[in-house]
């Protein structure tokens, strides 16, 4: 954790962690969690210098067996979720010269449901796919619908209109965000009505897993997960969101092999990184999490969340010259963003600009009143300032929205030896 010279409070970082349990590559973005970490992590580990591709990570001991399941682990009734058009039919009798040509194959979309052919219902699955990962939810459902309509005791439409109305509800993705939520509920029974249709179809399991997470069910969304990836192991959705579910879950060591064989899977993806970039920067391996987070902005150079993790993980490493201008360019992008004017003000403060630091964190405060780092954050920059008792107010603000939050009480209990210190050093006027 960081402190400045001369006095222990301590000062903390808000982590946009892993993408939201619902932001599939190409999917509308989901809103991220904030999650509070301390700045840095234990000590960063070297660059790892092993193959690029690892080992197909084992199902999670706990996940439920497939019924007839190959020594590897996958599942023998595992079918293709994308990428696999069926065979050509070939007429009785007919010659090449007079077969017609092949109609184009529509173009898939990682983490999409099209699974490539040029049969009708699989060309507006792909449209579909187009338009949600566009953020164009009413063309993806119109498709969606469309694709139903065409196939309807195929899957993957209903499971595409699923997707589209979790993506278009306001309601937050993180873990337990929705216990017992109605919404919820009613697309966890169109996904269950999904896979009566075809119990082997991986994305339903995939979107099973992300509802359950939503309402707060962690071991029953880990099964429907690790059921999803022995279905379609090397499907890079299909790892990530197992992944983003173990952080969310607080498994981070198991989540990073899942993030890693994702980002392995589909290596241009900025998405994938920066999950993958979470998972080492909470595991304590700081010069990794740098390592993805610049390719990832390299990727996106326009995405905030990759610039203000980028940020957090120079912050981890100490590294503020590098910091500053990546978490500036963050909040540039997402000015509304508490998390990251918080970390901005951090930032400021380490820097030793004071008066930049107070707005900033105020700033952030306003923004969003909940987050415990942004009043953290002020109370130490108003501390080092010498305004104990505006500190003392923003420290017990964070205490208030957390009392088991162990950094306010620290920094209270510290902020009153201060005074009793500076007390004790004033002679009494008489």
């Amino acid at each position: 954790m960081h402190t400045y010279e001369g006095l222990g409070l301590l000062a903390w970082l808000a982590l946009g962690a892993a993408s939201g349990l619902g932001a599939c590559a190409g999917a509308a973005p989901a809103t991220p969690s904030a999650t509070a970490a301390a700045a840095p992590p234990s000590a960063a580990t070297a660059p790892s210098t092993a193959s690029t591709t690892s080992a197909a990570p084992k199902p999670l001991s706990s996940a439920p067996k497939c019924a007839n399941a190959t020594a590897a682990g996958t599942c023998s009734d595992a079918k293709p979720v994308s990428n696999a058009a069926p065979p050509a039919a070939h007429a009785e009798g007919a010659t090449a010269a007079a077969a017609p040509p092949p109609e184009p194959k529509p173009k898939l979309v990682p983490g999409g449901l099209a699974r490539g052919s040029s049969e009708p219902f699989d060309v507006e699955l792909a449209a579909g796919d187009q338009a949600y990962q566009s953020d164009d939810l009413a063309a993806a459902k119109a498709h969606y619908e469309k694709a139903r309509k065409l196939s309807a005791k195929d899957p993957a439409p209903q499971i595409g209109l699923v997707r589209v109305a979790l993506a278009g509800s306001e309601i937050a993705t993180d873990y337990a965000a929705a216990p017992k939520n109605p919404t919820m509920l009613a697309l966890l029974r169109k996904v269950d009505a999904a896979l009566k249709l075809d119990d082997s179809y991986a994305p339903a399991y995939v979107e099973r897993g992300r509802l359950l997470l939503i309402l707060g069910n962690g071991p029953e969304a880990l099964s429907a997960l690790d059921r999803a990836q022995r279905l379609a192991p090397d499907d890079a959705e299909t790892q990530s969101a197992l992944g983003i579910a173990l952080l969310a879950t607080g498994k981070p060591a198991e989540a990073l092999t899942r993030l890693r064989k994702a980002s392995e899977l589909d290596p241009d993806n900025p998405e994938r990184l920066t999950n993958l970039g979470t998972a080492y920067l909470i595991q304590g391996e700081v010069t990794e999490a740098v390592r993805v987070f610049s390719r990832a902005a390299t990727l996106s150079p326009n995405d905030a969340k990759v610039h203000g993790d980028l940020g957090t993980a120079y912050l981890a490493l100490n590294q503020t010259a590098k910091a500053l201008p990546e978490l500036d360019r963050a909040v540039a992008l997402a000015p509304d963003r508490a998390t990251y004017v918080s970390n901005l003000s951090y930032a400021y403060f380490l820097t030793g600009q004071l008066e930049l630091a107070i707005s900033t964190a105020s700033k952030a405060s306003v923004l969003d009143p909940k987050l415990g780092s942004a009043w953290i954050n002020l109370g130490t920059a108003l501390a080092k300032k010498g305004d104990l008792p505006a500190a003392e107010r923003a420290y017990r603000r964070a205490l208030a929205l957390d009392p088991t939050d162990p950094r306010a009480k620290a920094n209270l209990a510290e902020l009153a030896e201060m005074k009793r210190a500076k007390s004790e050093a004033t002679p009494d006027k008489k």
